[in-house]
């Protein structure tokens, strides 16, 4: 009889608040679906303690795992290198091995891009970004790079919110500018679409209002949050109020899981299996 191995192979999710991620519940199933003895870990990590934690990691021979709020940036300190699409882009949200070597690649914005298209053709779009972290700094990049013709960045703090503008006009050479967020923002007439890649709105603080002039939100328009609790946020509510196209933070989140879980595992999983598990979490809700 071939001798059985009880240890399991292991990924994370490191954050701060981390309690309400549901990525495991998408990761854990697709493990399950496709026959692997491995586990997701979804791990509460203070900005203080992310380079013990990264260092746990890899003591514990981690395969790999994710970042998430607050920890995409300072991550990048704590690797051994970054992909191309992350050095770029300044922000890590998924760690993967390579030839020993423990690397920050950005999955963010191409699961973004890959759910904006499923409502609309990013080329030739102008867009209103609103944020300049992590997420932000992903999306704004790749949805350059496929195509966009204009990004607004919009943000209450001046020195990030210039420094993604230039970051756009300056590398990815697409028509860009900085917009200080100072009240409710109008939405500049002619824009296509509309993305909040802040954390407003996140559980617990599902009431919380993007400071939007909703009257400026016109129907044609697509209007997308990043976040995937609740999938239906207040932003979204209100955009779908005001008649426009509305994308929610899950398609964005099953997308960027099945890039991360193929480059853990080697698997290319099915993205219906991991959508599913999402569903059915926030329908017993």
């Amino acid at each position: 009889m071939a001798a059985r191995s009880f240890q399991q192979d292991l990924v994370c999710v490191f954050g701060q608040p981390v309690a309400e991620n549901p990525t495991q519940a998408m990761i854990e199933r697709a493990f399950q679906h496709h026959g692997l003895d491995w586990r997701y870990l979804t791990i509460e990590v203070a900005p203080h303690q992310l380079a013990d934690a990264v260092r746990g990691l890899r003591a514990m021979n981690f395969r790999g795992g994710n970042l998430t709020i607050p920890h995409k940036v300072n991550v990048i300190q704590h690797l051994d290198g970054l992909t191309d699409a992350a050095r770029l882009m300044g922000a890590v949200n998924c760690m993967i091995w390579r030839d020993g070597r423990l690397i920050g690649e950005n999955t963010d914005g191409k699961g973004f891009v890959q759910s904006l298209r499923e409502v609309t053709n990013p080329k030739g779009k102008r867009i209103v970004l609103l944020g300049a972290g992590g997420a932000a700094r992903a999306i704004g990049v790749e949805t350059a790079l496929a195509g966009a013709v204009e990004v607004t960045v919009v943000n209450r703090d001046a020195g990030r919110g210039q420094q993604l503008a230039d970051l756009l006009a300056n590398n990815v050479k697409v028509r860009s500018r900085y917009v200080p967020w100072t009240g409710d923002f109008d939405v500049p007439a002619g824009t296509d679409v509309v993305i909040n890649s802040t954390s407003i709105g996140l559980y617990p603080d599902v009431n919380a209002r993007v400071p939007l002039n909703l009257a400026t939100l016109k129907p044609g328009m697509v209007v997308a949050d990043v976040i995937p609790n609740p999938p239906r946020t207040r932003l979204v509510r209100d955009a779908e109020a005001a008649g426009c196209t509305v994308l929610d933070g899950l398609g964005m989140l099953v997308n960027q899981g099945v890039i991360g879980f193929r480059l853990w595992t080697g698997v290319d999983p099915d993205p219906k299996v991991m959508r599913a598990a999402l569903e059915e979490v926030f329908a017993a809700e």
